[in-house]
């Protein structure tokens, strides 16, 4: 068993000020867990090498996913349209679907695993949802923390140990359906999608908050730990690491 898997994490795209930027809790829970971090810019010319230097993948958070990728349409609530971060994302999350790597997908990573799964996204969550759970739904957006209940019977639930808790999220677009081969994991108390799996694959998952910024909480930091020992043993153990 590797003992210390790498971890490829997505990054936004090269600034005004040409610096490729992700917020450092990434890294910090992936450290924690035993993995070594790296960073993957969406400039990459060739996006299946990538499978060749990783072990596990994430598909961090970030601006909007254009609604146009899944047959929406581009409405005054959507920001933050990265071209170059949708094509890369999206193409990579279809390979990564057929790697033998585990892969894990939080906030805007799961909807991106979802569009490209074939799925669709709310464009707005409060046009579709109103107000029980604000999901941190404001334009901006901003961080808020929130109860989710987890499916008893899904990986999810046996990864964190609990079928109920609190979680950190930061966002306004959210899943919409979810295609046959994935199978819902979690819901907030207003039936927003909070998790799904990937049926035809060990160990993938997306999340729509943020575990990451939940660094001293046990139960969300149990992710971590089972996607990184998932990376390290090639899914030998995976199932025993929740």
């Amino acid at each position: 068993m590797k003992k210390h898997p790498i971890i490829g994490i997505t990054t936004y795209s090269r600034s005004p000020a040409g610096e490729y930027c992700l917020n450092g809790s990434y890294i910090d829970a992936v450290q924690v867990a035993g993995g070594i971090p790296i960073l993957l810019p969406p400039n990459q010319l060739n996006p299946a090498s990538i499978f060749d230097a990783v072990d596990g993948l994430i598909f961090s958070g970030g601006g909007d996913i254009n609604p146009e990728l899944y047959g929406g349409c581009i409405e005054e609530t959507v920001y933050a349209i990265d071209t170059e971060r949708d094509n890369f994302e999206l193409g990579l999350a279809k390979l990564a679907f057929k790697a033998d790597i585990p892969v894990l997908g939080i906030c805007r990573g799961m909807q991106i695993l979802n569009v490209a799964s074939g799925g669709s996204l709310v464009i707005h969550v409060p046009d579709a949802y109103g107000d029980e759970v604000t999901h941190g739904s404001g334009i901006p957006p901003r961080a808020i923390e929130h109860s989710i209940e987890i499916e008893p019977n899904s990986r999810l639930a046996k990864i964190m140990g609990t079928t109920s808790t609190k979680v950190v999220s930061w966002h306004h677009q959210a899943v919409q359906n979810v295609i046959p081969g994935w199978q819902i994991a979690a819901r907030a108390s207003d039936s927003l999608v909070e998790a799904m799996e990937y049926e035809n694959h060990p160990w993938t998952i997306g999340v729509q908050w943020h575990p990451e910024r939940s660094p001293k909480c046990s139960v969300n930091s149990r992710i971590f730990r089972s996607f990184v020992q998932a990376a390290a043993s090639k899914f030998m153990t995976y199932t025993k690491s929740a």
